[in-house]
């Protein structure tokens, strides 16, 4: 149980160092439970059907259709257990450093013996190198101290991503888990199309990334680093791309714009350490949606919320 006090206590420290082996290992188990979602639920525009969603003890799919009712796979990281749930009852599997092959074979098993059958494209996506997930019998490292940190980081980023994204009327996606990246995202939309995508992401089909960016978007999420850039991050970046989107004020001051990957970024510690983790982050996703939308010419106006008359109400009510 999780009692703190202090507000920068409830942001964990993160070391992508020290948590990559579990994270890599988790990594791959959600691909796998991320690709059960995308095949029972109906295609939804820019794959918002795919997604995971933050909870209060760990990551699931949410509610999904099979042929009796619904079902929903949980990763339960408090108890370091997964729970594959329907109308019929439940199956659990324990959590430790299994192999990806014999994680496969153990949600297979508990998904069959609920009576669901699910076939998935077996091998990972925007990963490299993609082996098929029955074939890797790699040994798997899962620590249970660095899981239930960034576990415990998602959930403080999944309050501010929320709040932020309540200041928006346009369309914007929900706050969701993307397995493929393993990062946690929330997208605004100017309402109009976009040129057409490159494509381009490992082992992922130009055609999916082309409709998942059809149209406009700003968009902003959290990501826990990789062996080349070692740093738990946010980032924010906008496509199309406008020419000036780089050179615009962003805050706090210690973000910045990486021309390699044309996104900006501001590093977990810093939020971390500030005095106001919540305000420091929020000034990074304000000012980066800010930046994309000026350079963007969206239609502020008609796309944001204006909340002040709930202002006026709080102060009538007695």
């Amino acid at each position: 149980m999780y009692v703190v006090t202090d507000t920068n206590a409830n942001w964990p420290e993160l070391s992508f160092t020290e948590m990559k082996n579990t994270l890599q290992t988790v990594h791959l188990w959600t691909q796998i439970v991320g690709k059960v979602r995308l095949k029972t639920m109906p295609w939804l525009n820019h794959s918002w059907h795919v997604t995971l969603y933050v909870t209060p003890t760990g990551l699931s799919t949410g509610s999904m259709p099979y042929e009796d009712g619904l079902f929903e796979i949980a990763f339960n990281f408090l108890e370091h257990r997964l729970t594959v749930s329907s109308l019929s009852g439940s199956v659990e599997v324990h959590l430790f450093g299994i192999s990806v092959s014999g994680f496969y074979i153990q949600l297979f098993s508990s998904l069959e013996e609920l009576g669901i059958n699910v076939n998935i494209h077996g091998a990972p996506n925007e990963v490299e190198p993609a082996v098929p997930f029955q074939q890797d019998e790699a040994p798997r490292e899962y620590d249970r101290k660095h899981i239930e940190q960034y576990w415990l980081a998602l959930v403080q980023v999944q309050k501010v991503f929320t709040k932020f994204r309540a200041g928006f009327k346009g369309k914007c996606s929900p706050v969701h888990f993307f397995w493929g990246a393993f990062d946690l995202a929330v997208t605004r939309f100017s309402g109009r199309e976009a040129p057409l995508h490159p494509g381009g992401a490992p082992n992922m089909p130009d055609d999916v990334m082309q409709e998942a960016y059809s149209h406009e978007v700003s968009s902003c999420g959290f990501w826990p680093g990789s062996d080349a850039f070692p740093n738990p991050a946010f980032y924010a970046y906008c496509y199309p791309t406008p020419d000036d989107f780089s050179k615009q004020p962003v805050q706090p001051k210690e973000a910045f714009y990486s021309k390699e990957m044309g996104e900006f970024f501001l590093l977990y510690d810093v939020v971390r350490k500030s005095a106001d983790p919540e305000k420091t982050l929020m000034q990074f996703l304000q000012s980066t949606y800010e930046a994309a939308a000026n350079t963007g010419n969206w239609d502020r106006k008609a796309l944001e919320c204006d909340f002040s008359w709930l202002q006026k109400t709080a102060r009538k009510v007695p």
